[in-house]
């Protein structure tokens, strides 16, 4: 296997540049609830969309902010020293995830890790979901019956 080295200073400008480029995104980002001819639907329908529009909007603004924090924490790194060491573990982030992704903080270990915990805390969520619908519906079943 070929060893990857990489340019520091080319990551910190990439993170730097990418920072600029967020910013601007976030600063240039109009909220679509503007007026629009009603819809065939009516105003029910127009509302309906404007919520849709505008929860997506947010969702795609969050998570240009949560690019951002990822950014801002690895220039962060750069200045106290710690850059390409893994925020869990300390160990040195493989040279290739770094060049795909220069705001990893995470070795792939850890993030292997990290995924595995997200999926079981998922899981447990969509179980809970389901029971707690069940009791939910048991009990309004239970009340029907004794009707």
């Amino acid at each position: 296997m070929e060893e990857v080295t990489v340019d520091l200073n080319t990551l910190r400008r990439r993170l730097e540049v990418e920072r600029k480029s967020l910013m601007e995104r976030l600063k240039t980002s109009v909220r679509p609830v503007d007026k629009r001819p009603e819809s065939a639907c009516g105003k029910e329908g127009e509302a309906a969309s404007d919520t849709f529009e505008l929860e997506k909007h947010l969702a795609l603004e969050n998570r240009v902010r949560d690019l951002l924090a990822e950014v801002e924490h690895a220039l962060r790194k750069f200045e106290l020293g710690t850059y390409g060491l893994c925020d869990v573990c300390g160990q040195p982030i493989e040279p290739a995830r770094l060049e795909a992704l220069p705001q990893a903080n995470l070795c792939l270990n850890c993030k292997a890790q990290e995924e595995g915990r997200k999926k079981h805390v998922a899981s447990r969520r969509e179980n809970s979901r389901e029971t707690e619908a069940y009791v939910r519906y048991s009990i309004a079943d239970e009340d029907y019956d004794s009707l």
